[in-house]
């Protein structure tokens, strides 16, 4: 059936009902974006919000079964689609059916291809029954949620980034180091620690003020960031103090990084004017255990603070391991 086919038809049922007419120019002047498809998942209607939206204009769409393609690169159900084919669940994200009724609601990232931008659009599908009970049409409705999808995401970055150097931050790593010390526990695996501390840098920083200082603290973290693996966390820890867990990492694999990332931030050269013709360097304490209920994660921790310790004692500029291993 052509597009023109489909609005004739409508044109010339909603002359007959004067209340379908009415509601049908209703659900054209709404501020809100509303397409409806009948029983056979073709489209009835694309009001004008609808069409500013998604950028797709209602007479390419009306009596087409292309509606999804305004949404999305790839064919995928809209929720109208769902209730038409009495399917539910895995094809759309966040899914979730109202209680007592056979609405469905969801939000989700679309790719919106007409318009060439993703938009996080909120969606309502509501079924329409005639007379005898049989399913006539659904109604879509749509939000644009990305504006506060977005505020949420950077609020939520915020939370866990550290704000000078984007790495995590104190909060993250607490969360991730407990994370991890309960999978290892019940993996049976290793977890080591890595504690990165910038040699004399209330010195240097006072040398060149706060946003050499700063500045500095960037490019070490980046350098340390650069040796980490997918599954390993690199955190600013405090001030100039970095810290690195290396899940099912042994002492001798993260004494391996630790030897890296000390090397790279070596490699930066960045002047030291407290000593001419030498470079900002880092002390690094490392340290692994093998998580059991007997023992804790602030453990390991206290163990690679006092490696940290004593790298920073014994000349600054290396790493330092456990005086024992784990048992």
């Amino acid at each position: 059936m052509t597009s023109t086919t489909t609005l004739q038809r409508l044109m010339d049922s909603s002359s007959a009902n004067p209340d379908r007419a009415f509601a049908h120019q209703l659900m054209e002047m709404l501020a809100i974006p509303v397409f409806v498809l009948d029983a056979s998942a073709r489209v009835v209607i694309w009001n004008r919000a609808c069409e500013r939206l998604t950028g797709m204009p209602a007479l390419d769409v009306i009596g087409t079964r292309d509606h999804w393609r305004s949404f999305f690169d790839e064919h995928r159900p809209t929720l109208a689609d769902l209730l038409i084919q009495e399917r539910g669940g895995d094809d759309v994200q966040q899914l979730r059916p109202r209680q007592n009724t056979s609405h469905l609601s969801a939000e989700s990232w679309c790719d919106m291809p007409r318009v060439g931008r993703r938009r996080y659009l909120a969606a309502d599908a509501s079924p329409i029954y005639d007379e005898r009970g049989r399913l006539s049409a659904v109604v879509q409705t749509l939000r644009d949620m990305t504006e506060e999808k977005q505020a949420q995401l950077a609020l939520e970055q915020l939370a866990t980034r550290d704000g000078l150097t984007g790495l995590a931050n104190r909060r993250c790593f607490d969360e991730t180091l407990h994370a991890e010390w309960a999978r290892a526990m019940r993996q049976r695996q290793p977890l080591s620690l890595l504690m990165v501390d910038v040699d004399n840098f209330k010195a240097y920083n006072d040398a060149h003020g706060h946003l050499g200082g700063d500045e500095c603290l960037k490019r070490i973290a980046t350098a340390v960031a650069s040796e980490m693996r997918a599954n390993d966390l690199v955190a600013r820890y405090g001030g100039e103090e970095f810290a690195v867990v290396l899940p099912n990492q042994s002492l001798k694999g993260a004494a391996t990084v630790a030897e890296r990332i000390r090397s790279r931030v070596e490699q930066l050269q960045v002047p030291n004017v407290l000593a001419p013709g030498q470079h900002v360097t880092v002390s690094i304490g490392a340290a692994t255990a093998l998580p059991a209920p007997e023992n804790a994660a602030s453990e390991l921790v206290a163990t690679a603070d006092a490696a940290l310790y004593r790298a920073k004692h014994m000349g600054r500029n290396r790493i330092s391991l456990p005086l024992t291993e784990p048992a």
